[in-house]
């Protein structure tokens, strides 16, 4: 299946209650396998094609405020129309799932793959303090697994979550292995599970729930900001996720997620043929960061290459996580363009080994 097709099918076997969204290349297959799927018809999922990505992401608040797995996706410039209703949903504390599959920019830019959405995802990208749980698959089978999982970070943090993908993953065709379909929650469940927050109807055993992300007190908003921290700590030392590659005996590092990560995986092979002991660290979540594994592998290794399809991003993090123990260095393409294993392997050559 595409890495596309395969997230949608397996958002179908988790139980998903919604999707809402907007067709925008390269992720339109999302909304397009789930349309001609009719879900509606299997597990009674609602499947609905939006006037715009900004009525997308607020049918997403209201569904998410009623306790309901919803998820929505889009590309690069849609999620930055959708991020205004991301940050309401991170002040009012609700689960959601949110796919990027991301393509080229600034701008409209292209269709092509690129990674250059990762200050976007990670730095929060949309107003006032708040950050997303981010996963970066690395192939169409995480594409489908982590679905799943991102509804589970969700809800057990009440917070949205990112896939951030790219426009390769998103096309390419692999053989994915698929789970069993579940049940979706009845609504006497779902009271039972989450009735304690979401809007589900008030009994006479307890007070309103209100969603909201407003709060004209300043010190009950503070106090709002410094909880959604201590979440976010909370993810950093319980739900933090990377892979370690030939790392144990590495002189030098590349760091790498997503589909450069799947390319410099080939990069180390060559570089192991010809003698030079590289490893690869790749972050599976983006935030939380694997700064401790980055920081630790600086006693060991001479240096250091972030590899990006972007003009140089996460080595901004990369550099951070390394505290200047070691040299860091930059490589990536832009513009669509996606780089070899060979390209990689010879920046590692120039700008780290020299």
């Amino acid at each position: 299946m595409k890495g596309n097709e395969a997230l949608a099918e397996a958002a179908i076997r988790c139980g998903t209650d919604a999707y809402f969204g907007y067709p925008i290349t390269p992720q339109s297959e999302v909304i397009e396998y789930l349309m001609t799927e009719r879900p509606e018809k299997r597990t009674g999922m609602v499947v609905l094609q939006a006037e715009s990505e900004i009525a997308a992401i607020n049918m997403v608040y209201g569904a998410a405020g009623t306790g309901k797995k919803v998820l929505t996706s889009s590309s690069s410039p849609g999620i930055s129309l959708k991020l205004e209703g991301v940050s309401y949903m991170a002040g009012a504390e609700l689960p959601a799932v949110i796919v990027n599959v991301v393509r080229g920019g600034p701008g409209l830019g292209t269709i092509q793959p690129s990674q250059a959405d990762y200050f976007q995802s990670v730095k929060g990208g949309g107003h006032g303090d708040y950050k997303l749980y981010v996963l970066a698959p690395a192939s169409v089978q995480e594409m489908a697994d982590f679905v799943e999982d991102a509804f589970d970070i969700a809800f057990k943090y009440r917070a949205p979550v990112l896939i951030l993908s790219d426009g390769l993953i998103g096309q390419m065709m692999e053989k994915v292995y698929l789970k069993p379909q579940q049940a979706r929650l009845t609504n006497e469940e779902l009271i039972e599970k989450h009735g304690d927050w979401a809007t589900t109807g008030k009994p006479k055993t307890r007070e309103r729930n209100i969603i909201t992300s407003l709060d004209l007190d300043s010190e009950k908003m503070e106090l709002r900001v410094r909880n959604l921290m201590k979440k976010y700590d909370q993810m950093e030392k319980e739900d933090l996720r990377y892979e370690k590659i030939n790392c144990d005996d590495a002189e030098y590092l590349i760091v790498a997620y997503g589909s450069s990560a799947r390319i410099s995986q080939k990069a180390v092979e060559l570089g192991r043929a010809k003698g030079i002991k590289v490893g690869l660290l790749r972050p599976i979540t983006l935030f939380p960061f694997p700064k401790d594994q980055i920081l630790e592998l600086t006693d060991q290794v001479k240096g250091i290459l972030s590899v990006e399809l972007s003009a140089g991003q996460m080595v901004e993090d990369v550099r951070l996580s390394a505290q200047f123990k070691v040299p860091v260095e930059h490589f990536g393409r832009t513009g669509g363009i996606i780089h070899t294993p060979e390209e990689i392997l010879e920046a590692l050559e120039q700008k780290i080994i020299k």
